[in-house]
Order: C-alpha cells, then structure tokens, then sequence
C-alpha cells in the first residue's frame, strides 16, 4: 500500500487561484496609495517652499519675494548670505538634477504676491482648485495651488 503524503495537482492549482484573486485586489489599491502619497508629498513640498518663500520676504529690505526659483537649487539671498531653503524640490516623479517637473512658481510684477501650483494625480481630491491658471496644464490631473497667507 502506498501511503504517501502530498498535495494533488489540484489542490495546487486552488491555492494558486486564490492567491491570484487576493493578488488581483491588492494591486489597485496599492497604486491608489502610492498615487495619493505623491500628491501628499507635493502639497507638503508647496507648504515648504511657501514658508521659505516668507522667510525671504521677511528679511527684504523691501518686503518683496524673489523673482524666479529654480528647481533643485537653493533658495537664497545672494545680498546677506541667507538660505532659506538648500534644495527647492521638484515632482516626486522626477529626480535632480535630471529635467525635473517643477512647481510653478509665478511672482507678480512688482513681486508682492505670487502662486504656486502644482499637478495632483488623484482627481478627486478635495483640495483640487476649479481650473488651473494660465500657462499651466495638468493634462489628465487635477491643479493644486498656494498663495501667500
């Protein structure tokens, strides 16, 4: 008599395609938390260059904000030494110093005010703004903006 102890192809088989199922719900929902992550870091960076970009305002002999930034560089005044932020970030989807997606920054002409923007990839997010301003297109994504406090 043989009395061997194993599992049958079929039983096989069975684990194989519920793990498969389990396999086939997670992996949305992983993607949604990672795309939501992304946007999460792009709001944080946005508030970070905000709070840099008030800082330099604050330290201006005239309260006005710089003219331009640059992506993966530092926030600085050449005038008094000042950083006020090492590295301004980029789109998490990029990296420096590759051509990095930038936030958009755009000061007033008399730089006392200005917006900043950004693309969100979750469309449905509550702090989406309306339409995004000119210039600036969020093909397929939703526009997120920041002006001064």
């Amino acid at each position: 008599m043989n009395n061997h102890k194993a599992f049958t192809l079929i039983e096989i088989l069975v684990v194989i395609a519920i793990l498969a199922g389990f396999m086939a719900l997670l992996v949305p929902n992983m993607m949604l938390v990672r795309m939501k992550a992304r946007d999460m870091r792009r709001k944080s960076d946005l508030k970070a260059i905000q709070k840099a970009l008030e800082m330099y305002k604050l330290n201006q002999p005239l309260p006005v904000y710089p003219e331009h930034l640059t992506a993966c560089s530092a926030l600085s005044d050449p005038d008094s030494l000042n950083t006020y932020m090492a590295k301004v970030p980029s789109d998490p989807l990029t990296n420096c110093p590759s051509p990095a997606i930038f936030y958009q920054y755009i000061p007033t002409a008399d730089n006392s005010s200005y917006s900043l923007t950004a693309c969100l990839e979750n469309t449905n997010d509550p702090e989406k703004i309306a339409a995004c301003p000119v210039g600036f297109t969020c093909t397929g994504r939703a526009c997120y903006q920041l002006t001064p406090p």
